[in-house]
């Protein structure tokens, strides 16, 4: 017969634990993650059930311990233990003991606003004059939280929230300034296995590599996980994400035109063992990105600079050089202007900088230049740009010059000599673009970046910046900035624009630039004197990439035209579709430069950017419900005279389709059009993206996208 110590309540043991993972979901706006691991942000509670192999005493109570990542310690605050109390405390981990039934107790746990985020092992054990061992209860990810006011990364407005973390699918604006046009993209946060993914892209980086305990231990600093993860989303340093390629040739790899979204590109990556995917540009960057900080729980958009400079030489100058026909001369041209450039901006308070320059922050993971060794750029707050304080940490002379560089063109000539010519294409940063909250419209916030061009305010904005950047201070002493090659830019000469000379001319289009048709423009020359004056027009045409990099030459010409007093000329500009087929890029641009030799010596460039257009329709035949098949129908389009075969429509779209539909499209004549039918069924409620995609060997993509509103299972 056994007998029991009355007073010495028999040792106790978990026995079973509920995370609760559809309540702490909703609650913390995690639901929509799949998988098994509870998913919460810091700063707010979250209840865990705990069922015991007998009820509690009134004096017993539990122990917890929670751990991040190796080595784990308290000094690190990678680590605490902490007991069930009555209270709570906002700087430490907590546990409030809710209810109690017999042998069940909830308890409410709470982070910290400023924990470390990432994957968290919890303990506990129950408090007993017996030593016993802590039970490890399993696994839980904790997030930023955007709806939390002490967390660096709050955001005040729930519209924003839902649009900048939660919105699992977005449009980025791509184009030429005057021809914007919007791209679907599938950010699929939400998808299977994305944000183990996005958590083991912080374990890839070096410094995790080098010491990984200090590297976890400073995961709770936004301004730290931003600038890890710029710098893990392209491969340029270290085994990243995507790797760039500005050649136009995409051998081994996928073009960076025909992705849809981040989910593949993520997935390839990681199943292939963290080899860097082939290939990105910057669009791609800026969409991966997006759905790497939106996973972590940093609001975060894509952010379009149409006319972006790429300032190499940090003189706030873009210097293009070129020749007697307006073609640039690639091997003196350090600097560039892309059509466009997309980066990233997240919100978050800035403990660095002061209060004044919270909010949006400029996040790119193109390999542009290096930063601090590595090739990263931010975070560098949006506020500091536009008050011209480039001295602020991070990379904000790079970020400045993107939307203020001076465009200056020079003419070289054959003795070597050159010579400042005016072109009235240019200004920098223009159409700063982003989705708007709530629908797929452009918003334009270039005021958020600079004062309005020409304004008083911005010329003191840029002069404040060339001083803090070029020592060029109040009292204008000038400081030589050398070029390469032995070339000496005065600096103060590049703040004056070139001088406007007698003619003025511009390039217009005679009808829409359509692909697989013929182009017809016109370059218009008007003289501004009372003199008659000749004009001797040199024109050139090349298919182009993004950059503006010349691919190949496809026109090249010469007129000589006498101007009467204040007259206007035309001279008509005709590219036949057999001039340009071979040497098209997937970007579909072609760049027309005219440099033209007016009489007493004075010379101008016109240059203009072309996108060819193309057309696709997408219609939803019927009602969206989750759980029943629609059908879905595409008008596509030969643009070409000539019949396509071996066409194949590949579709896309998180919560619409598992993974990507391949459908093969019928033969095409020349001009023909034809449906293409298809079932989708819808796994997720809400406004979804669909994304198409026409791919052809015969000429560049066409894409389109719409929006189903799908509603709940009935």
């Amino acid at each position: 017969m056994v007998t029991r110590n009355v007073g010495y309540p028999q040792w106790v043991r978990i026995t079973k634990v509920d995370w609760q993972r559809q309540k702490n979901g909703t609650a913390h706006h995690t639901q929509e993650f799949p998988g098994p691991n509870l998913i919460v942000r810091r700063g707010q509670a979250f209840d865990i059930l705990m069922n015991f192999s007998r009820a509690l005493e009134s004096e017993e109570f539990l122990i917890l311990t929670v751990e991040t990542g190796p080595q784990a310690s308290e000094d690190l605050h990678t680590k605490a233990v902490f007991r069930t109390s009555e209270s709570e405390e906002a700087t430490a981990w907590t546990a409030v003991q809710e209810a109690q039934t017999e042998n069940a107790l909830t308890v409410s746990l709470t982070s910290p606003p400023d924990a470390v985020i990432g994957r968290y092992w919890l303990s506990a054990r129950v408090s007993s004059r017996r030593k016993l061992s802590n039970k490890k209860l399993g696994e839980f990810v904790l997030l930023f939280n955007p709806w939390c006011p002490e967390d660096d990364v709050f955001l005040d407005s729930e519209e924003e929230r839902q649009e900048y973390v939660l919105n699992d699918s977005g449009v980025i604006f791509r184009g030429v300034e005057k021809h914007i046009r919007a791209q679907g993209w599938n950010y699929g946060q939400f998808e299977e296995d994305i944000l183990n993914i996005c958590l083991s892209i912080l374990d890839r980086n070096p410094s995790h590599q080098d010491n990984p305990a200090t590297d976890v231990s400073r995961r709770h600093d936004p301004i730290y996980i931003t600038r890890v993860v710029s710098a893990m989303v392209n491969s340029n340093n270290d085994r990243g994400v995507v790797q760039g390629q500005w050649q136009g040739k995409y051998g081994g790899g996928t073009s960076p035109l025909h992705w849809q979204g981040s989910v593949a590109i993520l997935q390839k990556w990681f199943k292939g063992r963290y080899k860097p995917v082939k290939y990105g540009q910057c669009w791609v960057f800026a969409g991966v990105m997006c759905t790497v900080l939106r996973s972590l729980g940093i609001a975060t958009r894509v952010v379009s600079n149409f006319n972006s400079a790429h300032d190499t030489d940090r003189n706030l100058s873009v210097d293009k050089y070129v020749d007697s026909f307006g073609r640039t001369l690639e091997e003196l041209t350090e600097d560039s202007m892309w059509n466009f450039h997309v980066w990233n901006e997240s919100w978050f308070a800035r403990q660095d900088l002061g209060p004044s320059y919270n909010g949006w922050q400029v996040l790119d993971a193109t390999p542009q230049e290096e930063s601090e060794g590595i090739f990263r750029c931010g975070p560098a707050s949006v506020t500091a740009i536009r008050e011209g304080d480039v001295h602020l940490a991070h990379d904000g002379p790079f970020v400045f010059a993107e939307v203020n560089a001076d465009y200056s063109t020079w003419l070289w000539h054959e003795d070597e000599s050159r010579e400042r010519v005016y072109s009235d294409t240019k200004k920098i940063g223009r159409c700063i673009s982003t989705k708007a909250v709530g629908s797929d419209s452009r918003v334009d916030i270039t005021g958020l970046y600079k004062y309005p061009e020409g304004s008083r305010k911005e010329r003191q904005v840029y002069r404040k910046a060339v001083r803090k950047l070029l020592s060029v201070d109040a009292r204008g002493r000038r400081d030589r900035v050398r070029r390469a090659g032995g070339r000496g830019l005065w600096r103060e000469d590049l703040l004056e624009p070139a001088t406007k000379p007698s003619v003025i001319g511009k390039f217009t289009l005679l009808e829409p630039p359509v692909l697989g048709h013929d182009l017809r423009l016109a370059l218009c020359l008007a003289n501004l004197t009372s003199r008659a004056q000749k004009v001797r027009a040199n024109l050139s045409a090349a298919t182009i990439l993004y950059t503006r990099r010349p691919v190949a030459e496809i026109l090249h010409e010469s007129h000589a035209i006498q101007l009467g007093p204040e007259e206007e000329r035309k001279i008509p500009v005709e590219i036949s579709y057999s001039q340009y087929k071979e040497d098209l890029t997937e970007d579909k641009k072609i760049l027309l430069a005219a440099m033209c030799f007016i009489s007493k010596g004075e010379k101008l460039l016109v240059e203009k950017d072309i996108t060819l257009e193309d057309f696709l329709t997408i219609k939803v035949l019927g009602p969206a419900t989750v759980g029943v098949a629609v059908a879905v129908e595409v008008m596509v389009v030969n643009p070409l005279s000539e019949t396509v075969e071996n066409s194949v429509l590949l579709v896309e779209g998180s919560g619409l389709l598992q993974g990507q539909l391949s459908i093969n499209v019928p033969s095409l004549e020349p001009q023909e059009k034809a449906k293409v039918q298809f079932d989708i069924t819808p796994s997720r409620s809400g406004p979804r993206q669909l994304q198409v995609d026409l791919v052809s060997p015969h000429f560049p993509d066409i894409k389109g996208f719409v929006i189903i509103h799908v509603a709940a299972a009935k």
